[in-house]
């Protein structure tokens, strides 16, 4: 019997309500609907399960990848040889507290930013389009329209490496463009503090609906997608490179950059992994050699690629 043959038996013995699942397609789990399938992934409904399941996993030498809504994540056509914990649908505790979010990390975006409307609470409006969870969110310091997370996360409670709980403030957690002390994926999230503003529902309501009307008029999203597939190169920004180079529209496999916004690549039929990868090296390739202007990937991947 294999680790994961064994892992996959502890942790239905140690968690016998949390649903576990072997050779789990990832295609249903990403935004792009792409990916093999993973060996073993745990769904924990509550943070006690989502503990034990990281401690099983540990006893066991393995290293946990911690997931929320798979937004931004590229899972490799052969899948991935490892333990997943998917923290969406699960960990979705949300209070408020004056102007004091506690929300779990598996609560998405959307649902976070409409329940501060309803509090009367600003700061997140650029959040309701976003279709990741707190926990990715802080982990990437996800951001639009001029505002990220790193201006509103306060504390983080988060699991360690060794499986021991931990709370970490805001001067903790290393902040910066996509990037925070989560970045290195070896701590769990549970759970982050928010601090907002007092506002007028009304206004709230009309920014949301502002930034929505340009998602939606700008970015393709009726397609499947990671959303922004290349970080934002210091002084420039990535879709003016890519349009620059008239990419727009062009295709490798079934994945295609997109024709309404050029930072995206979607997924037109069937992509697979390696023809996202494919084309995101062409068009790094093509705006290296026009523009002199380097492009990094912004999407994670995962698995042999």
């Amino acid at each position: 019997m294999d680790r994961y043959a064994t892992l996959f038996r502890d942790l239905t013995r140690t968690c016998p309500s949390m649903e576990v699942r072997v050779d789990e397609p990832m295609s249903r789990h990403t935004t792009f609907r792409i990916g093999g399938p993973v060996r073993v992934m745990a769904l924990p409904k509550t943070e006690e399960e989502a503990v034990k399941a990281v401690q099983v996993a540990l006893r066991h030498e393995v290293q946990p990848f911690y997931m929320g809504n798979g937004s931004n994540l590229l899972v490799s056509d052969q899948g991935y040889e490892g333990f997943i914990l998917k923290l969406v649908d699960g960990l979705g505790t949300l209070e408020a507290d004056g102007t004091t979010l506690n929300a779990g990390s598996g609560v998405l975006l959307s649902r976070l930013s409409s329940f501060a409307m309803d509090k009367g609470l600003t700061g997140l409006e650029f959040a309701h389009g976003i279709p990741g969870s707190v926990g990715g969110a802080v982990t990437m310091n996800a951001g639009a329209y001029d505002s990220d997370m790193s201006t509103l996360v306060r504390e983080v409670r988060c699991l360690t490496a060794e499986g021991e709980l931990q709370a970490l403030s805001a001067q903790d957690l290393d902040f910066s463009y996509r990037h925070s002390a989560f970045s290195d994926g070896g701590r769990l999230i549970l759970g982050a503090t928010l601090e907002l503003r007092p506002g007028s529902e009304g206004d709230i309501r009309a920014l949301m609906e502002d930034f929505g009307n340009r998602r939606r008029h700008k970015q393709p999203l009726d397609l499947p997608s990671a959303g922004s597939i290349f970080k934002r190169p210091q002084g420039y920004y990535a879709a003016a490179l890519i349009d620059e180079c008239k990419l727009k529209g062009t295709t490798i496999g079934g994945a295609q950059v997109s024709k309404k916004h050029a930072g995206f690549i979607v997924n037109v039929d069937k992509a697979t992994c390696a023809d996202v990868l494919r084309l995101a090296e062409l068009v790094q390739e093509t705006v290296l050699r026009e523009t002199g202007v380097e492009l990094e990937l912004e999407v994670r991947t995962l698995g042999q690629v």
